[in-house]
């Protein structure tokens, strides 16, 4: 079969087919857990660690999915490998995983007595979209602190990643405003930085890399290999709280993610960071990534954008 295919509940069926009804929990309640992989060289990156972060989430939400991680990590990988044999043989696959409570019969009407209640689960791909973040890698991004604070702990765990994005899209929005190429970075509560709405974030203090406490942010599978890269090159990754005031103040400052692995944070609430250019630090870890991954990460954003848009 020559066209996309996605993994919809419990067999492949060609993208254009594959449809959730309008009444599934994951539309109407936003219950849905999800992890986003992705690959290099074709091979999907650190797929254990995505499916022991996604098992752990069901757990919590009690979603019974009847179906051993094992299995779905081979379904998985089949389903990538058909999907990326059908692009450039230099591009490369996002896979998005979610799976929501199932179907909400309350909403279901007259059908809600044949309604699936049991989870509905979901795994599609895309060509990763290079060219959108390309030019961050020189330039950097700019992040602002919106009025929009982070989901208390109190709330749900974020350990959990999840579909419920309301506040990171009100937070986006905001920080928009005072630039449009803007993303936020939300503070919690009590003014301690988190994340962002897809990223960890990193800063450069006294040489070492600090985090936020996981506490309030998700544990993200990046976030944990800058902490490998870092030891191996002596390197110190701190845990603690800090604020708004430490990020101005910092050396540098990086976010981290699945999808670019990381991008150097030049400017905060319209103020230059460091040197207002990405520092030593990111350079030594992305270096060190690449090489651990065996692709120039920077270079196959670069060349993936061009070739984007050579194409148009």
């Amino acid at each position: 079969m020559s066209e996309p295919l996605v993994f919809l509940n419990d067999k492949m069926v060609p993208a254009a087919e594959a449809h959730l009804k309008i009444y599934d929990a994951g539309i109407v309640l936003g219950a849905t857990v999800t992890e986003m992989v992705r690959t290099f060289n074709k091979k999907l990156y650190r797929l254990e660690d995505h499916l022991k972060r996604l098992q752990r989430a069901l757990k919590y939400v009690r979603f019974d999915i009847d179906m051993p991680m094992e299995k779905f990590a081979t379904i998985l990988e089949e389903l990538t490998a058909h999907n990326a044999g059908l692009l450039h043989d230099d591009d490369e696959i996002g896979l998005v995983i979610f799976i929501t409570a199932g179907e909400f019969p309350v909403y279901a009407g007259s059908a809600g007595a044949t309604a699936r209640t049991q989870p509905t689960i979901c795994a599609h791909t895309f060509p990763m979209p290079f060219e959108l973040w390309a030019d961050k890698f020189e330039s950097g991004i700019h992040l602002v602190t919106p009025s929009i604070r982070h989901v208390p702990p109190e709330c749900y765990d974020p350990n959990m990643k999840y579909r419920s994005r309301m506040h990171y899209y009100l937070a986006d929005q905001e920080a928009q405003l005072v630039d449009p190429a803007a993303s936020a970075l939300l503070l919690d509560l009590d003014g301690n930085v988190t994340e962002t709405g897809g990223s960890n974030f990193l800063i450069v203090e006294n040489d070492q890399i600090v985090s936020p406490t996981l506490r309030n942010i998700l544990p993200g599978i990046s976030r944990q290999a800058i902490s490998e890269l870092a030891h191996k090159l002596g390197i110190d990754f701190v845990v603690r709280d800090f604020q708004t005031f430490n990020v101005i103040n910092a050396q540098e400052a990086f976010t981290c993610t699945t999808p670019y692995c990381m991008l150097p944070v030049t400017k905060i609430n319209g103020i230059e960071l460091g040197t207002g250019k990405r520092g030593p630090v990111f350079d030594r870890l992305l270096s060190a990534w690449s090489e651990l991954l065996g692709v120039n990460v920077e270079q196959q954003f670069l060349d993936g954008a061009k070739r984007r848009k050579e194409s148009m």
